[in-house]
């Protein structure tokens, strides 16, 4: 049990709350898919050869809807393996299930090629939505077994550790993670300008490979600010609320507030917000015509 810094009261997580079913159902996925790992699995692709989906992938999602709609069979879900690819697909799919009181947004595997490569950085991402805001959001990390956890005005937390944003003022100080979706005709010349823009101007670049966990590690102060064009409501929904939670800021690329819909995406310490916005502006590289 952590202690919140700012009001010195024990954060606990009750057994009937929905943190607590998000939480159970992220790491039940999580073991699971970690004991998969390093197997040989079914592969097929998506929206392009860069898109793939696993049999893990489906199986995990559909372990996460029993889960939840054993707690909860009233709500609805919306899980990247129950949507069709593409971007257009996708935002009809959110535009017909956001009028839905109570709304989960489920992410079985966010770094699907990381996890057929064996490359150890991917993640189970849950998050809870009530009339279009997140309350709740979940981001697992099998292979370090790390469990961030956020819940709309209490915080955000690791370990049960209360996170906090990282400090630096600058892009020149900042480490900053980019993204390349698996979109070769958009999204891929998109966020090669967003490298473009951002390279001389920052300490340095990653692209991990998991928006999810990239925007966990932004809520954690390991990098200064996330920014990617051309995800999707189940890579951004669980990680925005831990970002917000942990003292940052998350806007589209423009500098607008986030919601649901927002699919080119920054995020930061909110320091260097106002900065990471103008560079991105002014290189072009907003992804917006």
């Amino acid at each position: 049990m952590a202690l919140n810094d700012n009001q010195k009261i024990p954060y606990v997580v009750t057994s009937k709350s929905y943190t607590a079913v998000a939480i159970n159902a992220a790491a039940k996925a999580g073991e699971w898919i970690k004991s998969r790992a390093g197997s040989a699995v079914k592969t097929t692709t998506k929206f392009s050869a860069q898109d793939l989906v696993t049999e893990v992938d489906k199986g995990a999602e559909q372990m996460i809807r029993r889960l939840i709609l054993t707690h909860f069979p009233d709500h609805a879900i919306l899980g990247e393996e129950g949507v069709e690819p593409g971007a257009e697909a996708s935002a009809k799919a959110l535009e017909a299930a956001r009028e839905e009181e109570y709304l989960w947004i489920v992410d079985p595997v966010d770094g699907t090629t990381n996890f057929v490569h064996g490359f150890p950085f991917f993640s189970v991402s849950i998050a809870l939505a009530h009339r279009g805001e997140v309350i709740v959001g979940v981001i697992y990390d099998p292979i370090r077994d790390e469990l961030f956890v956020a819940e709309k005005g209490k915080g955000a937390y690791v370990h049960g550790d209360r996170m906090k944003v990282s400090r630096e003022e600058s892009l020149s100080d900042s480490l900053v993670a980019i993204g390349f979706p698996p979109d070769p005709e958009f999204a891929l010349p998109a966020n090669m300008s967003v490298a473009k823009a951002l390279a001389p101007k920052v300490r340095n670049l990653r692209a991990g490979g998991s928006a999810a966990l990239h925007l966990a590690y932004v809520a954690a102060g390991r990098l200064s600010a996330y920014t990617e064009i051309g995800l999707n409501p189940w890579d951004i929904a669980a990680g925005a609320l831990l970002v917000q939670e942990s003292g940052g800021t998350v806007t589209d690329t423009q500098g607008n507030p986030y919601h649901l819909a927002v699919r080119y995406v920054a995020a930061s310490n909110g320091q260097i917000h106002e900065e990471l916005i103008r560079t991105l502006t002014e290189e072009n590289a907003t992804g917006v015509n």
